[in-house]
């Protein structure tokens, strides 16, 4: 199974590149249940500087002020993709009014078929508050090295292009002053999503 394989990768990676047990921890623990919360915080985010659908250049510093859910992933995802986002979605009905103060990013980890237009459509088709960001690809690389990101291509029949994307599937939780908090998966259901955004906005206001 994709995920399975890219858990195994990303946990491996993550020690032999001198990232710690904290963010292998981190990924073992989010699979096996979400959402995780870490009274230590793992070192998670960074600088970057990537381009959204609109054309603007967006920051970790852009949303500064608002709890920014970051997931990396692409437009041609058969299911780790659809199913986050659409449960993000689902989060932010659920919150109603509150829904401004979060703000969803999904970061492209295959720019050279998600151009900005099929990026721009794909997120739009889940909810227009979630933000497209595409990048050049040592833009991108550095994002995700940035979050601990692992992402590849294989080899695929009946694709466009022959190919899809292994690749971690997590959403980071960072507070409002860009600090990594808490993380969900594609198994975290929108109202698991939305009580535990609700609380984190009830510590912080």
């Amino acid at each position: 199974m994709q995920l399975n394989r890219s858990a195994v990768i990303l946990a491996t990676a993550l020690l032999i590149c001198g990232l710690g047990a904290p963010l292998a921890m981190l990924w073992y623990h989010a699979t096996a249940q979400s959402p995780v919360v870490y009274a230590t915080r793992p070192t998670i985010g960074g600088p970057f500087a990537l381009t959204a659908t609109a054309g603007s250049i967006v920051t970790e510093r852009t949303y500064h002020g608002k709890i920014v859910l970051v997931y990396f992933g692409y437009t041609y995802c058969p299911d780790a993709c659809p199913t986050t986002l659409n449960e993000i979605a689902g989060a932010l009905r659920e919150l109603g009014p509150l829904a401004e103060r979060i703000q969803p990013l999904f970061i492209t980890i295959d720019p050279q078929r998600d151009t900005p237009k099929v990026l721009a459509e794909y997120v739009q088709s889940f909810d227009p508050r979630i933000v497209g960001l595409t990048g050049t690809t040592s833009q991108i690389a550095a994002a995700a090295k940035a979050y601990g990101v692992y992402y590849a291509p294989y080899k695929a029949e009946g694709v466009p292009d022959g190919y899809l994307m292994d690749h971690t599937a997590i959403v980071f939780v960072m507070d409002e002053d860009g600090r990594f908090v808490a993380t969900f998966t594609q198994d975290t259901p929108a109202a698991q999503m939305a009580d535990r955004l609700r609380k984190l906005m009830a510590t912080t206001s």
